[in-house]
């Protein structure tokens, strides 16, 4: 379809363009000064003490279980809105997922209190998701991380620039993990980054990346007369010079565009303040920096989802729903889990479009075809 007004657009100066051609001209293409450079500079921005790009979060995620200890046997408890990859690095290592609830219909992240509950003996770990950027109810999981010694990882998929307390996402665990694929907030087409305090989990992590080899190529490169040392058997989930100069660049931009995401998520918030029918989901708490990644709001229940984004997308405005419940279908369905507030807003949620680029003109259509929509709904619901 011809959108008017798309759900996400990524978009790249020509500042950063030419930086991934300037990368590609260097003759070095693969993980080495740019990678480097990378790491380096997302660190000093995030606070982590240590940083080894990805060639994705999932990858990314899947070594932070690895290095981290977790496998079979081990239980992890995870949500079920969330992406696949959340969980599925658990699976991967051979855990076994244990689901709990996100905190309200109108709160989609990680409730503390069923965390709390889900815990037993077999219990090695928890997996939380920043849902939008919203860093949730970390902080009561930090602590129940810490009372029973466990690996926390944090999905930080959407959590680029989103701040709490004073800390970055992703430094408040064993392990963070950040997304560069297309819809996110550093979003180049894929990528991430896994980051650390811990050294020798960076390490792991960093060596699991290239099949398990003790040096890295740039490492390699500069050495007289370096030699394969296979210390494990790991993956190839490398990422490259090129992309890593452009998430580099991009990185200068991150907290404007998230500025400008703050703006047209307040934009949005007040012009729906008042309906009955499209409830925002919570905002971040005052005064706290947030990477507003996704708009997600909740339908009334009369709404019915599936008529209501097919009508909007007919006046050229895309939605999306984030995302289907894990629990309740694919290889992750478990029938006799019961997650009512996570249910409840898998049936209402809706995403409606932001990006940092667009235009106030867009900003408004999106609000003005909403309202249009559910006025129409509910001269329905009167009529019958």
């Amino acid at each position: 379809m011809n959108w008017r007004v798309p759900l996400c657009r990524p978009s790249f100066s020509e500042a950063e363009l030419e930086a991934m051609l300037e990368a590609y001209r260097s003759g070095w293409v693969s993980p080495g000064p740019e990678t480097a450079r990378l790491e380096e500079a997302f660190c000093e921005y995030t606070g982590a003490g240590h940083g080894v790009a990805v060639s994705s979060c999932s990858a990314g995620l899947h070594l932070a279980c690895l290095a981290s200890g977790l496998g079979p046997g081990d239980q992890v408890i995870v949500p079920s809105l969330t992406f696949t990859s959340t969980v599925s690095a658990a699976v991967h290592v051979g855990a076994t997922p244990r689901f709990a609830d996100i905190a309200g219909p109108t709160e989609p992240w990680l409730s503390a209190e069923a965390v709390a509950a889900a815990l037993d003996e077999r219990t090695r770990g928890i997996i939380t998701m920043h849902y939008g950027g919203h860093l949730g109810e970390t902080i009561e999981i930090v602590e129940l991380a810490r009372k029973r010694d466990l690996v926390l990882i944090e999905d930080a998929a959407h959590a680029a620039g989103s701040w709490l307390q004073g800390r970055h996402a992703g430094t408040f665990g064993t392990a963070g993990v950040f997304s560069f694929s297309a819809s996110k907030n550093l979003g180049i087409g894929e990528g991430g980054m896994l980051v650390t305090a811990n050294s020798e989990l960076a390490a792991r992590a960093g060596s699991l990346s290239w099949h398990g080899l003790g040096s890295q190529i740039w490492q390699r490169h500069q050495q007289a007369a370096p030699v394969y040392e296979l210390g494990a058997l790991g993956f190839n989930y490398r990422f490259d010079d090129p992309r890593a100069a452009l998430v580099h660049s991009r990185l200068q931009r991150l907290d404007a565009d998230n500025r400008r995401r703050a703006a047209i998520d307040s934009y949005y918030r007040e012009a729906f303040a008042e309906h009955e029918l499209i409830e925002p989901t919570a905002a971040p708490p005052a005064g706290e920096r947030s990477s507003y990644c996704l708009f997600t709001a909740v339908l009334d229940p009369r709404v019915d989802r599936d008529r209501f984004r097919q009508a909007v997308a007919e006046r050229g405005v895309q939605t999306s729903v984030h995302y289907p419940l894990l629990h309740r279908s694919g290889v992750h369905a478990q029938p006799t889990v019961r997650l009512p507030h996570t249910e409840e807003y898998g049936r209402r949620c809706v995403t409606l479009p932001l990006y940092p680029q667009m235009e106030q003109w867009q900003v408004e259509l999106v609000v003005e075809t909403v309202c249009a929509v559910l006025a129409q709904t509910t001269g329905a619901a009167a009529a019958a």
